[in-house]
């Protein structure tokens, strides 16, 4: 590797060890803890790349970028920071950076990316300013896999591409196509939901593309649609002119498997998937698991709730188990324990009374171990009345036990019969009223989907 490195990081230690890695190959280094520094350096004319950090003593990396890119607009910038939100990665783009990279952050891949950088100029790109705060933005997670999508819907934004949004239930593939209308060049513009249900109707889809504009249009869960509404999905799309709304759309299946089994359509699978994104189940991301967790428990103290912390050891406990519904089951389980644990300190013992031994699974009226569901669900509440002590738990109490069995049985009912709610009804044995305004009542989120049986 050749050329000199511009480092601004206010903490000495990765300067310490960005420098020692450059300099071993073969690279000169300039290392500063001031971004007023790093800008008389570009000022003079010296670097061929720029590594900063975002948050400095003197000012916002992020901010910085601008000015640098007037002074220099070849030289690249790598952003390296701690807020990893998909926001930093967005703004970075926006801000014209070569490359983003979370931290802690892997040395080799840096290397690598630098060489890459260090090859080419920067590609020009118009920023546009972001007005929505990062803290509003529920995409969160610094794991790998999390960075990577995050880099990837920032490149997306402002393109025309149509993009294809899949994963499983609960994962947050809606919300990745919200937040991709929400920060691109389209905001101010139309956001149209079109379901697998609505868009069963003859002319539900001219009518969707029409009330979308130039705005933007997700078709959710198209691998629900039915062969007509397929067809009528092709024809519209076929149709669209010069000022048509961005197309985006999710699904939970495997549409390639699909298209060669004839279950879907192949000109419509190529039609949607210009572009693919994957939002990862959490099994793929368990080290976000206490950011997440952290961050449902501060929204539900914003939303008018009691200030509460999970202690370390509950974030472990959390860490341990399967979570089948993904990032919404997560959320609905802070919700519970937000609510039903009586002390500002959540912990271990509070995750382990609501989630039950970690991943463990439990068939009603057959073992667990060599427990009955009724056994364990008697040592659970148990140790819920010893959490209190010698004072009773808060008044309201079966009705909360209720809810709390409630929400995790239908949610499962209904992943196990595809989101069919008739047939989610016949398998807890009540009416399908029934069952409807619980779903409301609970807010339980219901998704449509092929089940292979």
């Amino acid at each position: 590797m050749d050329g000199t490195i511009l480092i601004a990081d206010d903490d000495r230690t990765i300067r310490t060890v960005l420098t020692q890695a450059f300099t071993r190959a073969g690279c000169k280094v300039h290392a500063t803890a001031s971004l007023l520094t790093l800008t008389r350096w570009v000022e003079e004319g010296r670097g061929d790349l720029v590594i900063s950090d975002v948050v400095m003593p003197d000012g916002n990396g992020l901010e910085t970028l601008p000015r640098l890119g007037k002074i220099r607009p070849d030289l690249p910038v790598i952003i390296i920071s701690a807020q990893n939100t998909i926001m930093t990665a967005i703004k970075a783009a926006e801000a014209e950076a070569y490359d983003y990279l979370p931290k802690p952050f892997d040395l080799p891949d840096l290397m690598k990316r630098s060489a890459k950088a260090l090859e080419g100029n920067r590609q020009n790109r118009t920023p546009e300013t972001v007005q929505n705060p990062a803290d509003e933005l529920p995409l969160v997670g610094r794991t790998p896999v999390m960075q990577a999508l995050y880099r990837l819907v920032a490149r997306v934004l402002n393109t025309d591409l149509p993009v294809l949004i899949t994963g499983e239930s609960g994962t947050g593939k809606s919300l990745i196509a919200r937040t991709i209308h929400d920060y691109s060049d389209r905001r101010t513009l139309p956001f149209v939901v079109a379901g697998a249900n609505a868009l069963e109707a003859g002319d539900a889809v001219h009518n969707q593309l029409a009330q979308a504009k130039t705005g933007s249009i997700l078709f959710d869960e198209v691998g629900d649609l039915s062969a007509q509404a397929q067809a009528r999905l092709v024809r519209a799309l076929d149709s669209l002119g010069d000022h048509a709304p961005r197309v985006l759309a999710t699904t939970q299946q495997d549409l390639a498997r699909e298209v060669e089994a004839g279950n879907f359509r192949g000109d419509l699978f190529y039609r949607l998937n210009a572009v693919s994104l994957n939002a990862p189940p959490l099994q793929a991301r368990i080290d976000d698991i206490p950011l997440l967790a952290d961050y449902f428990l501060a929204r539900q103290e914003r939303d008018g709730g009691e200030a509460k912390l999970f202690t370390p050891q509950a974030h472990d406990e959390l860490r341990k188990h399967i979570w089948p519904g993904n990032v919404r089951q997560l959320e609905h389980v802070v919700r519970r324990l937000a609510v039903t644990c009586p002390e500002t300190r959540i912990g271990q013992g509070d995750v382990h009374v609501t989630l039950g031994p970690a991943s463990e699974a439990m068939h009603p009226g057959a073992a667990v171990g060599h427990e009955k569901l009724s056994d364990s669900i008697a040592a659970h509440l148990g140790r819920y009345f010893d959490l209190h002590g010698d004072a009773l738990p808060p008044s309201g109490l079966y009705g909360r036990i209720l809810r709390e069995l409630e929400v995790p049985l239908i949610e499962i009912a209904l992943d196990a019969t595809g989101g069919n709610q008739a047939k989610c009804a016949d398998l807890l044995g009540i009416n399908r009223n029934t069952l409807r305004k619980k779903i409301v009542e609970l807010d339980i989120r219901v998704t449509r989907r092929r089940k292979l049986m």
